[in-house]
């Protein structure tokens, strides 16, 4: 049986696709962390999947090549933290040389990045994505468990120092922890070419959401808007994420994402592959395949191709909603790829 040309482009069966194109692939190279960021996973730790069990540097480029051949031409590499996996900048290097994969990206917590980014770049790295949720460091400290505010943001003043523009600056928001820093926030983008980007909190496996906790798009919004009433709004691409505002005059510009009250899943363009080579098509849904399984079984190409496009046909039109998400089970983040 011969497999159709971009699997992947489901807009061919607009029925079951909806319409969607998927080119966006994000891989988790590890699940370890050195971080224990509260919305991302337990203060207890979560069960690390044995080293064995996880893909192969091998693995990750063969799949990164079958995907790209299939359409996806931009890849970001996510953890746990992906700076922490020894080869990432060997990854990245065999990465660049993949024909049709325009774009490299990479989700980071800063703390090894300053000191890493020659290479990165260097070798290939184009998009840079930083979490920082406190810009006080005893309230960063609690929301992490652990230390490393100068560090992240020795990181963020590196990326502008290497011309990255702009550097994403991603912020979980968090009511009764960092709700009241979201001023502080925008201003850091009046003079840096900075995308602070305000996430709504979403409930994973072990990180105690509440619906209580949650701070909406349109209450960050409002609040902005009391400081700077010429909040502009952007216009922005047909699969971004984020909702893209800018303060008229400022450097940089601040960015929503609104998973939770206004859901972007009918332009979602995504697809993840977990640190253990499972395929989730949907950040929010607990359905996985392993391609690591099909890959081991000595399946070939074309065999994976229909698995892979098989997942992806399944994709629901929409995730089921925050109440809902919240009573399913799922990994938490960490074991995601954040």
């Amino acid at each position: 049986m011969s497999v159709p040309k971009c699997i992947f482009c489901v807009v061919l069966i607009p029925r079951r696709g909806f319409g969607r194109r998927h080119n966006y692939l994000r891989m988790s190279l590890t699940e370890k962390c050195n971080l224990r960021c509260q919305y991302c996973m337990p203060e207890e730790g979560v069960k690390l999947t044995p080293r064995a069990q996880l893909l192969t540097t091998s693995e990750i480029l063969t799949l990164a090549r079958l995907f790209i051949q299939e359409g996806v031409d931009k890849i970001r590499l996510t953890g746990g933290e992906p700076l922490i996996r020894p080869d990432v900048v060997d990854i990245i290097a065999e990465l660049r040389k993949l024909e049709g994969l325009k774009t490299i990206a990479i989700t980071t917590n800063g703390m090894s990045l300053a000191k890493l980014l020659p290479k990165l770049k260097d070798a290939g790295l184009d998009l840079i994505n930083i979490s920082l949720d406190s810009l006080v460091p005893a309230k960063f400290e609690f929301i992490v468990r652990r230390k490393g505010f100068h560090k992240v943001m020795e990181g963020i003043d590196k990326a502008i120092e290497m011309g990255y523009n702009p550097v994403k600056v991603n912020c979980v928001v968090m009511r009764g922890l960092n709700e009241d820093e979201l001023l502080d926030f925008v201003a850091l983008t009046e003079k840096k070419p900075l995308e602070v980007r305000f996430i709504e909190y979403m409930p994973f496996d072990g990180n105690k959401w509440n619906f209580k906790k949650m701070v909406s798009y349109q209450e960050m919004l409002d609040c902005i808007r009391q400081q700077w009433p010429n909040l502009e709004l952007l216009q922005s691409g047909h699969t971004d994420t984020a909702k893209i505002y800018k303060v008229q005059g400022f450097k940089g510009q601040l960015g929503f994402i609104t998973s939770m009250s206004d859901h972007f899943c009918g332009s979602c363009n995504r697809l993840r592959i977990t640190a253990d080579g499972n395929l989730k098509v949907c950040l929010f849904g607990n359905s996985e395949v392993s391609l690591r399984d099909v890959l081991r079984s000595g399946a070939s190409e074309e065999e994976l191709l229909q698995i892979i496009g098989a997942a992806v046909r399944r994709k629901k039109k929409q995730h089921a909603g925050m109440f809902s998400i919240s009573q399913m089970k799922n990994r938490p983040m960490i074991l995601i790829g954040g």
